[in-house]
């Protein structure tokens, strides 16, 4: 028996109860229907052997800062691997995806809660290669939906991403969380959408939805608040740092999201805001993207 959860309207597979492993942000995008029919599928085996000895290329090498792991991201014959090597004993633990078949074979059931990070990471890692090709990207932001529309807001870690959208919360009518992380952006006949995911970093908000973009903001913390519109060169350099950092060294991924963020740009407008952490920050990006009708 399977169980199949919808993710950016994309339909996942698993041999597994996800939510029942720990991974509690999947149970929202559990749907029901034919289990035989679904984009991607996902299978725990404990033989991975076979994979492990199938690298062709090491494409980046990173820490994971949720569980003191470094993780390895690498192509293999058939599609693209990711291992995480812990500073312990503990096993090591692989996740692969065909790239032909868009299977994701992981040997890892977890055992604690470092265990649920690095699973749930390692799935993201993985999905990130189906989005890339259904024209859609995960990028790191805090989303804002406001009058049935989102936008999204960009930063470094620490620059007030959540403050932010926090604020839209606090003063701005309507304005509700969409995902606080790890939003997914997807062209759909023609539309730029924005939807949740069941990564939302450590403000868990899992909303199985979706809404048009409205606009595009990165911030940078200053003593004052100010914003414009990017030129399309500036708005491109704004995005790329918010998609996954692990695929900027292979050519095909990194070719499918620029292709993608293409895409966006045809449609949303992306802005730069040098903000406070106060009301007025958020109200001049309310007014600027959203409008005050």
């Amino acid at each position: 028996m399977s169980l199949r959860y919808s993710i950016a309207d994309i339909v996942i597979s698993s041999d597994r109860d996800l939510s029942a492993m720990g991974l509690r942000g999947f149970a929202p995008f559990e749907i029901e229907g034919d289990n035989t029919s679904w984009d991607c599928h996902i299978s725990f085996t404990g033989d991975m052997s076979d994979v492990a000895g199938e690298v062709t290329r090491v494409i980046s090498s990173s820490h994971i800062e949720e569980a003191e792991a470094k993780g390895v991201f690498a192509t293999t014959k058939r599609g693209y691997l990711y291992r995480v090597e812990g500073d312990d004993k503990r096993e090591t633990m692989l996740f692969h995806i065909d790239a032909t078949t868009l299977d994701i074979v992981t040997n890892s059931e977890p055992r604690d809660a470092r265990d649920v990070a690095l699973l749930r990471f390692g799935l993201w890692m993985m999905f990130g290669v189906v989005l890339s090709q259904r024209q859609a990207i995960a990028i790191h932001s805090s989303v804002i939906e406001c009058r049935g529309r989102g936008v999204l807001f960009l930063g470094e870690s620490g620059t007030g991403k959540s403050t932010h959208t926090q604020l839209w919360r606090e003063h701005i009518e309507g304005s509700t969380l969409l995902n606080d992380d790890s939003p997914i952006v997807r062209i759909v006949e023609g539309e730029a959408r924005v939807y949740g995911s069941p990564w939302s970093g450590k403000r868990p908000c899992y909303k199985p939805r979706y809404v048009p973009i409205a606009g595009i903001c990165r911030l940078s913390q200053a003593p004052h608040n100010v914003i414009r519109r990017l030129s399309t060169i500036a708005a491109i350099g704004a995005l790329l740092p918010s998609c996954p950092p692990q695929y900027a060294h292979d050519e095909r991924l990194q070719d499918r999201i620029c292709r993608t963020l293409g895409e966006i740009l045809r449609s949303v407008a992306v802005y730069h805001l040098e903000c406070l952490p106060n009301s007025e920050a958020a109200k001049l990006s309310h007014r600027t993207i959203i409008g005050d009708e």
